[in-house]
């Protein structure tokens, strides 16, 4: 599945505008617009298991929440350390080993089984964390200090107190797992993965480890989600269970259908035009999740491409008139 020169229009255009937002001097919105790339980078990992393997998992949460509560108990919690260096690396393995262990399990599912074994299992992370106390144990999860320390020796290779070094070190992230995960999907396992959403049997006939190739991209979109969670947890000063919850997991899905599914650019546009949309209808009703439901309905009905094919559709209706 490749994307169209478009599409790679669109998204050289979003990190460009992403990267001058802040010249802009609207530094009240800086903080709010780093969250929201947060969960663009949530969205893309989603995408790698939905858009370009089949997989609709409906507990990815479960792995933003490792890497979110990997960082706040080695910080925090514990008081080991706050070093990136080395609570970083702590939050992605966590999240490789448990997503192996996991996907050994749910991968052996399909379908309507598949998303109600990964809700199963996300759910058992969520009551892990709000209710054992080696773990955080509180409603109210945990609060953070201080965001991790980037130093070499005695060196401060960033303030990532800083609001606007946080801003682009968040910005940056974003922008290496995307250019990660392109190479990646254009590897031989990445086309692989890709004919397994098309035609899994045959993959299977001409001799691919299909059962292996998923546990692989399970594995990393978990390590992609977990780093959204770690980047969310120094953003944000804090933890809480709800980051696990199906709740979250149900957002990001829905981001993608917003945005589209199996294109980067999709889980991008999807993040941004979700979060605003539920802004707008929570500022002018209380009703906002009816309006919300109203618009994710018409989009599913209208647009089922998603934003991201909206640019196609409209030069194609340009075509005809």
């Amino acid at each position: 599945m490749v994307e169209s020169k478009n599409k790679y229009a669109l998204l050289a255009v979003m990190f460009i505008a992403l990267l001058l937002f802040p010249t802009l001097g609207l530094d009240f919105y800086n903080d709010m617009v780093s969250r929201i790339v947060i969960l663009a980078l949530f969205a893309v990992s989603l995408d790698l298991l939905v858009g370009y393997t089949g997989l609709i998992s409906f507990g990815h949460a479960a792995w933003f929440g490792v890497g979110a509560y990997a960082f706040a108990l080695l910080s925090t919690h514990y008081q080991v350390t706050d070093s990136f260096w080395i609570t970083l690396p702590v939050a992605l393995i966590a999240a490789a080993v448990l997503s192996f262990i996991v996907g050994l399990f749910v991968l052996r599912t399909k379908g309507i089984y598949f998303i109600m074994v990964t809700l199963a299992f996300a759910q058992v992370f969520y009551f892990l964390v709000h209710d054992v106390p080696a773990i955080g144990g509180s409603t109210d999860g945990l609060n953070l200090y201080a965001r991790p320390t980037l130093e070499i020796g005695n060196w401060v290779l960033l303030d990532l107190e800083n609001p606007l070094t946080m801003y682009y070190f968040i910005l940056a992230a974003l922008f290496f797992s995307v250019v990660l995960l392109w190479f990646f999907l254009r590897s031989p396992l990445g086309r692989a993965v890709q004919g397994i959403k098309i035609n899994e049997h045959r993959m299977l006939s001409i001799g691919f480890p299909v059962f292996r190739y998923k546990l692989i991209v399970f594995v990393i979109a978990s390590v992609f989600a977990s780093l959204a969670g770690y980047l969310f947890a120094a953003q944000s000063y804090g933890v809480n269970p709800e980051l696990l919850s199906w709740h979250k997991s149900a957002d990001v899905l829905l981001m993608l259908i917003f945005g589209g599914m199996g294109q980067f650019v999709g889980g991008m546009v999807g993040a941004f035009a979700f979060i605003l949309l539920k802004d707008v209808f929570m500022t002018y009703t209380d009703w906002w999740q009816l309006w919300l439901g109203i618009t994710i309905v018409l989009f599913v009905l209208f647009l089922p491409g998603g934003l991201a094919s909206l640019p196609s559709r409209l030069k194609a209706l340009v075509g005809k008139a």
